[in-house]
């Protein structure tokens, strides 16, 4: 049963109206004044979000609309300008605006000091209010238009101190790499549309029910998706823009790694469910993406020795599970850990932000140590926030990851389970590892950072707080949570290849063999690494930009030089130019030269009277 909400449109209306009010007024406000518009406006969200899923918690209400009429009518093409509020809307609304709301608190303390404010907050509510208009589209166009306004952001806010060409070039490779996916996601949307008649995910998936979707058109709609997917969500092979994201200040790379922009594509994934599920070349495309993710993320956090490149691979490597687990047709489970994964990552990130803070702006893990005294807030959150993340029980991402390998395991893919349980034993050593550097083991702070080593303000430390608890409990929210959202069961059945228990012990044994192996290598001290792993990055040049940039090379030349510059261009322009040499010859101011031209126009003229047919 559905219900007509006009009310729904305040969702993302509010942090837009807090986005043009600092644009026009911020600059004339005090200095906090910008943070407190865009903290309200944001807050303001959460509560309206709150007040429209407590009305979904009423079994007989599944979905609340709002239309506000056509949108885009062009002969059989069209699309409405139209919300819809169902219960997978419902969890990433209240994530959007919840997690969105603690990142503005903490960053009215971490940009205090910062002379551009009022345009920060903006595009921070910018960013939340298109990620709102993505998340609650009732179809795919609308939607298009949240993704591509949630890319402008992470463009504007990853290079917000653009003056550094190093944040610039960051922002214009997110920005760029994400078109990628972008023409992928057209490319989908059309076939979609072109098969079903329709953009709305209602008609999209009941077609998909019915069995309308088939053949090309499927497999074009679902692999163009899935090209998007790999662009926002920061899959394989465009997963390279992500770890640049962190150029931007602390706050954006949580709000960017954790509630918003990356977690765009894994909700299309489960929105799309049914049309994905009826796909089984789909289906294996997507986990194969995942698995590949997140091996080739948890690999390249482990020799990183920025704090916060740890943590931007280590998001690449829990976006791999995401789809992993979309791609096994658990979709209740790639839910349920992007909702934890929200929790903790949010709170590793702010509280790397509040070390860099502490530190006087030091982000290398070879110039930190011995920090839990001095920064006890922190580190106890960021103590939370990694076991969580390595999967220790009872914290919550203990729960969720496990619940996606059950969910491989149950699809059938063996293979996928053990690089999903390799992938868990190497977050638990790079974790560690990342929280033994930067609290335990010997202090090597520099004479700067000593000196303006403090712990972060309250209004820094509250959202750490409440984010760490989150992370803590959150595993509780599992199973209503999936029962809540009623994905689509997958085509196959449950396959039960090994005891439920036996998984479970496996993914436990995986997280300590993990956490050991980093705890015996670094409590105490900081060995010298010499940064990223080399191989990957001579893999990834060979495999992925040789091949494109050398097609790249091979189009331009034959594109641009060949055919524009040379057929369209020279050549007439060499025609032109050979034409007038010879004319200019012909008038050279010779008598003879004229006599001569003179008596053969007169012959031709005379040949053209006596030719039989000629008037």
């Amino acid at each position: 049963m559905g219900l007509h909400t006009p009310s729904l449109w305040l969702v993302p209306a509010l942090p837009l109206a807090g986005f043009l009010f600092n644009v026009v007024f911020g600059r004339f406000l005090p200095k906090r004044g910008p943070a407190v518009v865009a903290c309200l406006a944001v807050g303001a969200a959460a509560a309206v979000s709150v007040g429209l899923v407590s009305l979904l918690a009423d079994r007989s209400v599944r979905l609340l609309t709002a239309d506000a009429g056509a949108w885009i009518q062009a002969g059989d093409f069209s699309a409405r300008m139209a919300l819809s509020l169902d219960p997978l809307s419902a969890v990433m609304i209240c994530l959007v605006t919840g997690v969105g709301f603690l990142i503005h608190l903490y960053s009215a303390g971490y940009m205090a000091h910062d002379k551009c404010q009022p345009r920060y907050f903006a595009w921070l509510n910018l960013f939340v209010a298109m990620m709102l208009i993505l998340v609650l589209a009732d179809n795919l166009a609308l939607c298009f238009l949240g993704w591509e306004g949630v890319g402008l952001c992470s463009y504007l806010l990853i290079g917000f101190w653009h003056e550094d060409p190093a944040n610039a070039a960051a922002g214009l490779k997110a920005f760029l790499t994400n078109r990628v996916g972008d023409a992928g996601f057209v490319l989908g949307m059309l076939a979609l549309w072109a098969a079903t008649g329709t953009l709305a995910f209602s008609g999209i998936n009941a077609a998909a029910h019915g069995h309308a979707l088939t053949g090309l058109a499927l497999l074009a709609g679902t692999f163009g998706l899935l090209v998007g997917v790999a662009g926002k969500s920061a899959q394989v092979p465009l997963y390279v823009w992500l770890p640049d994201a962190m150029a931007g200040p602390t706050p954006v790379s949580a709000l960017i790694h954790a509630a918003t922009m990356v977690t765009a594509g894994v909700y299309l994934l489960c929105r799309l469910s049914a049309v994905f599920l009826i796909c089984p070349a789909a289906m294996s495309a997507v986990s194969a993406v995942g698995a590949a993710t997140l091996l080739v993320g948890a690999l390249y956090a482990c020799r990183q020795t920025d704090i916060k490149k740890v943590l931007a691979y280590s998001t690449i490597s829990q976006l791999g599970y995401l789809v992993l687990a979309c791609g096994s047709g658990a979709f209740g489970a790639a839910m349920f850990h992007l909702l934890t994964h929200a929790f903790f990552k949010a709170c590793l990130f702010l509280g790397a932000g509040s070390v860099i803070h502490a530190l006087g702006g030091v982000q290398d893990l070879r110039k930190m140590g011995g920090l839990r005294s001095a920064l006890p807030w922190t580190h106890a959150t960021f103590a939370v926030s990694v076991a969580a993340i390595c999967g220790v029980p009872p914290f919550s991402g203990f729960f969720s990851k496990e619940a996606i390998l059950g969910g491989v395991l149950e699809a059938g893919h063996p293979a996928l389970w053990a690089v999903g349980l390799v992938g868990a034993a190497l977050t638990a050593f790079y974790m560690t590892r990342l929280y033994l550097l930067a609290f335990w083991s010997t202090d090597r702070l520099d004479a700067h950072a000593r000196e303006h080593l403090h712990e972060s303000p309250p209004v820094m430390t509250l959202p750490l707080v409440v984010l760490a608890l989150l992370a803590a409990v959150g595993g509780l929210i599992g199973a209503p949570l999936g029962h809540w959202l009623a994905f689509p069961e997958p085509l196959h059945g449950p396959v039960p290849l090994v005891d439920e228990h036996f998984a479970m012990v496996s993914a436990i044994v995986a997280a300590g063999t993990g956490i050991g192996v980093a705890w015996r290598r670094y409590v105490s001290a900081a060995p010298v690494e010499n940064g990223p792993c080399r191989t990957l990055d001579v893999a990834y040049e060979a495999l992925v930009l040789g091949p494109i940039r050398r097609g790249a090379e091979a189009l331009w030349f034959w594109m641009d030089r060949v055919l524009i510059d040379g057929l369209m261009v020279e050549a007439p322009a060499l025609l032109v130019r050979g034409l007038g040499a010879a004319a200019r010859r012909a008038q050279g101011g010779f008598v003879g030269a004229s006599v001569a031209f003179l008596l053969a126009g007169v012959l031709l003229l005379l040949w053209l009277l006596h030719v039989p047919g000629l008037p």
